[in-house]
């Protein structure tokens, strides 16, 4: 596969990850879309025109080498394993070199999954309904490897500072996990400040995954750098995550 540009389309996962897994987190920059999806949105269903997200899918796969594997996001549970383009799923794993998994996200949680001697990797979305209801993991059992030796890097979300939600949130965590309570503090009345990063970090750990890194990052405070879906009241396109495998590494 070519080098990519990373300058242009995006960075990669700062991780110690196996040197034949690859990965690129997409920004705004490098694309062709106008308005509030300016420039390099890669999501079909947000609004933008259709002939530049496909130019923007072409630039990113060139530079790939490989087509990725688009999922319909539905902020649920289920993981793709093989399939058609457009599967209806928030995660996707493979054992296949060349096999491209994919997120899309705006303020959602992205996860690249790896081990750290067996070749297989996974992308999973997680916004705060597919992180409650199991997504990360469902994503680790369908690895099926021992997740002691999982890889996860959580790439750019929705900060802790940034994510105000209600007693729904606050209600639907704590139900399965009462140790979700030190990811939350209180906002406003009836409002609670939630930390998707520590959310995540606490589901991984009951999954047994404790290599974990990344969590750097805040999509609603960095306007220039991410799309943020609720910084821009909805009207916003979508960043890619992608990992795979080579094999000349």
């Amino acid at each position: 596969m070519p080098a990519m540009n990373s300058e242009v389309l995006g960075f990669s996962a700062d991780w110690p990850a196996p040197p034949w897994v690859k990965t690129l987190s997409t920004t705004r920059a490098g694309g062709v879309s106008q308005g509030a999806w300016a420039s390099l949105n890669l999501g079909t269903r947000c609004g933008d025109a259709p002939a530049h997200v496909a130019e923007n899918r072409r630039r990113v796969c060139a530079a790939l080498g490989a087509t990725p594997r688009w999922l319909h996001q539905v902020h649920g549970t289920t993981v793709a394993a093989a399939g058609t383009d457009e599967a209806e799923a928030d995660a996707f794993v493979t054992r296949d070199v060349g096999v491209v998994p994919v997120v899309l996200t705006a303020d959602c949680m992205p996860l690249l999954f790896c081990h750290q001697k067996l070749r297989v990797v996974a992308a999973a979305h997680a916004g705060w309904r597919g992180m409650a209801a199991g997504v990360i993991e469902a994503t680790v059992r369908a690895m099926a490897v021992d997740p002691a030796g999982i890889l996860v890097w959580l790439g750019p979300a929705i900060g802790p500072d940034a994510f105000e939600v209600g007693s729904d949130v606050h209600e639907a965590f704590l139900a399965v996990d009462p140790e979700a309570a030190q990811a939350f503090r209180p906002g406003a009345p009836g409002k609670w400040w939630a930390d998707l990063y520590r959310l995540a970090r606490l589901r991984l750990a009951h999954a047994g995954v404790t290599q974990v890194y990344g969590e750097r990052f805040c999509t609603m405070q960095e306007p220039l750098r991410f799309f943020s879906h609720r910084r821009d009241r909805g009207v916003t396109g979508r960043m890619g995550n992608f990992i795979w495998m080579v094999r000349d590494s």
